[in-house]
C-alpha cells in the first residue's frame, strides 16, 4: 500500500486487526481467556472461522489482533507482542545473537537494556560497545564490519532525552552488514516511524504510551519485510523465539494495550502540549541548570528530531544545582506523582539516578544524580505549573 492509499493514523488504530467479531458481530475485539482449543483431527488445527490456533503461548485470537494492529501503526511487516519490554528486547537478542557476536548500544540506554546486556548477554558471549549515538562519527567508529550485528538505538533516550538520526544511523548500520534496532518508547507511532525511515526492527513497551493508563505491563517488535542477514527470514526469527521462550502476553493484557491505542494518537497531542507549556515554565525559572527536550532550538540534534518526530513527546528532564536539590523536588510535588513508569494519563516524577536508572551506576552510563525526569500527562497544563511552582518553591 502506498502512502497515499494509507489510511490514516488514528483510522489504522482503530480498524487494523480489528474487524468485527463474525459469531457476535461485536464491534470489539473480544478477550479470548483461553489456554486451549479444540481441533479438528490428530495432528489438524482447526479450518474455516478461528483456523489455526491450538495453544495460547502459540498464539491467541486477541493478541493476533494487537499484534496486527501493531504493525498497521509502525508500517512493518509483522508485529509480536510480548509480556513486557523488557522481554521483547530479550527475544529480539536471542534471536538475532550468537556467541562471539558484538552489539553497539547508546552511552545512555534505559538502565534494564544496559542491564540486559551487560549481566545476561555479555556473559554469554556476546560484546557491546557504549557509543553516543547522537554523534554518527562516534557511530562509525563503534560498528565492527563483520562482527557488529546490530545497532541498537533509542531516540529520543531515557532519560537524557538524546535524539539519534535514525536514517543516518541506518545507513551506517547497513554497510556494515548489521540490523538497526530502534527503541520507539518515548516517541510512540504517532510521533515517528522508524521502520520507514530505514530501521530493521522497532520495539517498544506498551507498559507506556501505548496502554497508556498505568494499568497493563507489556513489550512489542514489529519488523521489517526481509531477512536477518543470515539468510533467515526475520518475522520467522522472531515469532520462533516468541513462542519457544514463552514471554507472551495474556489476552487480557494483549486487550488493554489494543484499548490504549485507539486512543493513543489523541493522548500524544495532549501530552506534546502539556510538555511544551511545562518547559516554557521550567525555562524561566531560576534554579533549573539545564532543560533536556527535543523540542528546544539549543537542544543537540534538535533539527534531527524536528525532522523524524512529528512532535516531541511528553518526556522532560532537568538538572539543578545538586542531588540534594532534585530529591527536595521529587519529594514536594503533588499532582506529579513520585513513581516509575511513564506514558500513562497521570503526571510522574523521578530521580532516574536513584530509580530508574540505579542499575547503570557506577557505569559509562551512569546519569547525573541532579537530574528529575519529568513525564508530563494529561492533566489540565495550569495545574501542573503550580505544582512544579510549588515543589521548585
Amino acid at each position: 500500500m502506498t502512502d497515499a492509499q494509507l489510511p490514516g493514523f488514528s483510522t489504522r488504530a482503530i480498524h487494523a486487526g480489528q474487524e468485527a467479531d463474525p459469531s457476535t458481530g461485536a464491534v470489539v475485539t473480544p478477550i479470548y481467556q483461553v489456554s486451549t482449543y479444540k481441533q479438528d483431527g490428530v495432528g489438524a488445527l482447526r479450518t474455516g472461522l478461528g483456523a489455526g490456533y491450538e495453544y495460547s503461548r502459540s498464539g491467541n485470537p486477541t493478541r493476533a489482533s494487537l499484534e496486527t494492529q501493531l504493525a498497521a501503526l509502525e508500517q512493518g511487516a509483522a508485529g509480536f507482542a510480548f509480556a513486557s519490554g523488557l522481554a521483547a528486547e530479550d527475544g529480539i537478542l536471542r534471536a538475532l545473537l550468537k556467541p562471539g557476536d558484538h552489539v553497539v548500544i547508546p552511552n545512555d540506554a534505559y538502565g534494564g537494556t544496559y542491564r540486559l546486556v551487560k549481566r545476561v548477554v555479555e556473559p554469554w558471549g556476546v560484546e557491546h560497545t557504549p557509543v553516543d549515538l547522537a554523534d554518527l562519527d562516534a557511530v562509525r567508529a563503534a560498528v565492527q564490519p563483520g562482527r557488529t550485528r546490530l545497532v541498537w538505538l533509542e531516540t529520543p533516550t531515557n532519560p537524557l532525552l538524546t535524539v539519534g538520526d535514525i536514517a543516518a544511523i541506518a545507513e551506517i548500520t547497513h554497510a556494515a552488514g548489521a540490523l538497526l534496532v530502534v527503541d520507539n518508547t518515548f516517541a510512540t507511532p504517532y510521533l515517528q516511524t522508524p521502520l520507514t525511515l530505514g530501521a530493521d526492527l522497532v520495539i517498544s513497551s506498551t507498559t507506556k504510551y501505548a496502554g497508556g493508563h498505568s494499568d497493563v505491563v507489556g513489550g512489542a517488535v514489529v519488523v521489517r519485510d526481509g531477512e536477518d542477514g543470515r539468510g533467515n527470514s526475520l518475522a520467522e526469527r522472531i515469532g520462533f523465539h516468541q513462542n519457544s521462550l514463552g514471554a507472551v502476553p495474556g489476552p487480557f493484557d494483549s486487550w488493554l494495550v489494543q484499548r490504549g491505542l485507539k486512543t493513543l494518537a489523541v493522548r500524544m497531542e495532549r501530552h506534546c502540549d502539556n510538555a511544551e507549556r511545562v518547559v516554557e515554565f521550567l525555562q524561566s525559572h531560576p534554579r533549573v541548570t539545564r532543560i533536556l527536550y527535543p523540542g528546544l532550538p539549543e537542544h543537540r540534534n534538535h533539527d534531527v528530531a524536528a525532522r523524524q518526530m512529528k512532535r516531541f513527546g511528553g518526556m522532560i528532564s532537568f538538572r539543578l544545582a545538586s542531588v540534594e536539590d532534585a530529591l527536595r523536588v521529587c519529594g514536594a510535588t503533588q499532582l506529579f506523582t513520585l513513581g516509575e513508569s511513564l506514558g500513562g494519563v497521570e503526571s510522574l516524577v523521578e530521580h532516574p539516578g536513584r530509580m530508574t536508572h540505579a542499575s547503570v551506576a557506577g557505569s559509562l552510563l551512569e546519569v547525573p544524580d541532579d537530574l528529575v525526569r519529568l513525564s508530563v500527562g494529561i492533566e489540565d497544563a495550569d495545574d501542573l505549573v503550580a505544582d512544579l511552582a510549588q515543589a521548585l518553591g
